[in-house]
């Protein structure tokens, strides 16, 4: 009878952490109710609330039915009570919070001061999550991977070159940089032009040259940002053309690949 939380911020839920609750409940019973709304349009239908991790545990023990609280909550309530228990847990991901922020700002209207009065942060704390979002794609996959923190995010929201952003946080994730490093690494490559880590470590990548049409540049600009990379498109006739998308060695390679075909290369080969 009862429905996901169409709300719900967190969208990773590791198998080892509902283990260890499955474990805990199967061994001490369900000690906090979950929490539910009654669900619009459903008879004897409720959406969660709050308890995401803990419906999910029970669900694995086979348990027919539990303790619940029903509340009366409308739709922004539901949002700020999920996201404000999962940050109370510490359970989201930097760009999970940010999203949920978002979500705040987009659907309901709300301003920073009021999404941060609601979920009992600072003004500064969530207009910094939601700068987040405007990172490169390759850097946010980092982030949401944990082989970057917050903090290395919000010092690359300085180098405004997507593809030097993306180089300097896979250097950062590869050889294990503090925030202080990468914030240093980050002002080098402002004042040298270089690649952040006083003077480059490779080739020079060839400058593409610029694309004329202002429609294909945006669309250049936007393929940039997903692959992380320098991409070059070039126009023929009739409306043919080629996608130029270069790589610096095998590792950027493989992560382009798999962006590309939802896949790591090693999955293609026999």
């Amino acid at each position: 009878s009862i429905v996901p939380n169409p709300f719900q911020p967190r969208r990773e839920f590791k198998p080892e952490e509902l283990a260890d609750l499955e474990n805990s409940i199967a061994e001490n019973g369900l000690l906090q109710p979950l929490v539910v709304r009654p669900a619009q349009g459903a008879k004897n239908k409720f959406e969660l609330v709050a308890g995401e991790r803990r419906l999910r545990s029970v669900s694995r023990l086979g348990w027919s039915d539990v303790s619940v609280i029903v509340r009366e909550v409308d739709d922004t309530t539901l949002l700020v009570l999920a996201l404000v228990e999962n940050i109370q847990r510490q359970n989201l991901s930097p760009l999970e919070e940010a999203r949920g922020y978002k979500t705040h700002s987009d659907q309901f209207g709300l301003s920073q001061e009021e999404i941060a009065t609601a979920v009992g942060r600072s003004r500064p704390t969530v207009a910094n999550m939601l700068r987040l979002l405007g990172l490169p794609a390759s850097v946010r996959r980092l982030l949401e991977e944990g082989s970057l923190s917050a903090g290395h995010a919000r010092a690359l929201l300085a180098v405004e070159d997507p593809v030097r952003a993306g180089d300097l946080g896979r250097r950062a994730a590869r050889e294990g940089w503090s925030v202080r490093e990468m914030e240093t690494q980050v002002r080098l490559m402002e004042k040298g032009g270089g690649d952040g880590a006083g003077g480059s470590t490779r080739g020079k990548r060839p400058r593409p040259h610029p694309v004329t049409d202002p429609v294909r540049h945006s669309l250049e600009d936007a393929l940039r940002g997903i692959l992380g990379t320098r991409v070059l498109l070039r126009s023929g006739r009739s409306g043919s053309g080629r996608i130029s998308i270069p790589f610096s060695d095998s590792e950027e390679f493989e992560r382009i690949f798999e962006i590309l075909a939802g896949d790591p290369p090693s999955k293609f080969i026999d």
